[in-house]
């Protein structure tokens, strides 16, 4: 009897842990289910879910988690975007006149360039979400990834005019190492809430108290008559140290200087300084009808980071009928730019990408003059129309480019006037052009005016489609606030995209918001709004 029920208690324990056995297994399996489940709905939400599945590590067993899905999806589409970007890069380098013919000037050169700013992009991101613990902290990488997707859109815009043999395997290159860097950014964007929801009140036009710039300043000058250390400023921007952690301080004179500056993008933290906006110029002539490149036309061209510019003026003198004709374009990290001027006419100001920030600057031109991708405010500038070839009957201030809806990049005009020369105004054929605050180069552009200025050649809807493409829908343009003639809403398009802004939405897209001023417009002494 004893021994019977000492079997029966034998018989209980087993039968318990077979049953502890198998809920465990259970649940482990169930676990590998819902992360298999997880990783296949992770990749199927970005643009390239096939190789988002190929290049992907797989959920191997219960510790699988959405963490593990998230970050180590993320990370290893960004090593396969480098390696791939790596291959593009070799490719160019091997190109010869036998294999591939420039159908305009510079294509190989500015591919070259905007491939090595991508590498490092890139580079850059991978260190930051290897080396940081929440995904929150990640402010850069956002921008970083969209530079990079810009680059190559850049890229592939400027070989559509090229031939040769090579070309087809350098696109079919390029769009391999296109598609996992969108997926980086469509996969981070998942998990980076970007656009910070603001709690301010219209008093953020306050004005934010700044610090001066350190003492780690060198200083430089230049001057036309020989009375400075150098005669010409590309002279002295070589002369400037690569990657400098001290700020560079290029002192020009007053005058015209005729001359193509390239600020590499291993010329870090490189300064400006003229002696006045009309009285300190750089000119150049460069534009498309003579066979540059848009990227290449730019008078003066930026690509290191931390670049500033104040007092001087960049112009491109070509002409209205020269079509694309850059005066400046700006492809770096935090650039800014006080009392300053450029005119052109067609797209005289490339925003090409990154973050930048432009303060009490006059900005002239005819078509499309503010135009790219970049993450930017405008603040307390002059935007100016001005009179168009006699056969042109519109003139439009911007193009944005954003190409993706998860993209953190958009043009906010605040505090800005949005004026006509008086040369325009008195035209004849003044009352034949209409004229828009902007129009959309890609599917998903985002351009902002708030507590604006906004004249009356401004016609009553506002904005403008880009040709045939319906994007009225994928757009965001945004107004809050504005004031003047032109900013009547009564007669704006009806687009789904077109919005009239809450004073919550309008925050969205203030310095601190929109371009985090408050990391690092303080050191460059210039005054802004918060």
């Amino acid at each position: 009897m004893v021994m019977s029920k000492s079997k029966e208690i034998i018989s209980f324990q087993s039968l318990l842990l077979i049953v502890v056995l198998f809920t465990k297994s259970y649940q482990a399996l169930s676990s590998h289910d819902n992360s298999a489940s997880s990783f296949k709905s992770l990749c199927e939400s970005t643009p390239y879910p096939d190789v988002c599945f190929s290049n992907s590590p797989k959920p191997s067993g219960p510790s699988s988690s959405k963490m593990f899905n998230n970050v180590k999806i993320l990370i290893q589409s960004l090593k396969v975007a480098i390696s791939e970007a790596n291959k593009v890069f070799n490719l160019l380098s091997n190109i010869t006149n036998d294999n591939f013919q420039e159908g305009q000037m510079g294509t190989i050169q500015d591919c070259n360039e905007l491939y090595e700013i991508t590498i490092s992009s890139l580079n850059d991101s991978l260190i930051q979400l290897t080396s940081t613990s929440s995904l929150n902290e990640l402010t850069d990488v956002s921008t970083f990834l969209a530079a990079a997707a810009t680059n190559t859109d850049t890229c592939l815009e400027e070989l559509e005019s090229a031939s040769g043999p090579l070309k087809p395997f350098l696109v079919d290159a390029i769009n391999n190492a296109y598609k996992p860097l969108i997926n980086s950014l469509s996969l981070f964007a998942k998990e980076n809430v970007y656009t910070t929801k603001s709690t301010k009140g219209i008093n953020w036009l306050s004005k934010r108290k700044y610090r001066k710039h350190d003492n780690n300043i060198n200083s430089i000058t230049v001057a036309k008559d020989g009375s400075g250390n150098f005669t010409t400023i590309m002279d002295a921007i070589n002369f400037a140290p690569n990657r400098s952690v001290d700020k560079i301080i290029i002192n020009i004179k007053r005058g015209v200087y005729e001359e193509y500056i390239a600020i590499r993008k291993n010329k870090h933290n490189i300064i400006l300084r003229g002696e006045g906006k009309y009285s300190t110029i750089i000119s150049g002539s460069r534009n498309r009808i003579d066979g540059w490149h848009t990227y290449r036309s730019a008078t003066v061209g930026v690509s290191g980071r931390g670049f500033m510019a104040r007092d001087i003026g960049f112009r491109n003198v070509a002409g209205p009928g020269k079509e694309q004709a850059v005066a400046l374009r700006i492809n770096a990290e935090f650039a800014a730019l006080y009392r300053c001027s450029i005119r052109g006419y067609q797209d005289s100001l490339y925003v090409h990408s990154f973050t930048q920030f432009y303060r009490e600057c006059d900005i002239y031109g005819t078509i499309d003059y503010i135009f790219g991708d970049a993450t930017v405010v405008f603040q307390k500038c002059n935007i100016v129309t001005i009179t168009p070839l006699p056969e042109q009957t519109t003139t439009v201030i911007t193009a944005q480019s954003r190409t993706y809806p998860f993209e953190k990049t958009g043009m906010s005009f605040i505090n800005c006037n949005i004026w006509a020369t008086k040369n325009f105004r008195h035209s004849a054929a003044t009352h034949l052009i209409k004229s828009y605050l902007g129009r959309p180069w890609r599917a998903y552009a985002r351009v902002v005016f708030i507590l604006s200025y906004i004249d009356d050649f401004i016609d009553p809807e506002g904005w403008l489609p880009w040709g045939e493409k319906n994007y009225s829908d994928t757009v965001y343009y945004g107004e809050y606030g504005n004031t003047g003639r032109g900013s009547d809403k009564h007669g704006r398009v009806k687009w789904l995209g077109h919005h009239i802004m809450n004073e919550n939405e309008a925050s969205n897209f203030l310095v601190s918001e929109f371009i985090m001023g408050q990391k690092w417009l303080d050191s460059t002494s210039f005054p802004y709004h918060d």
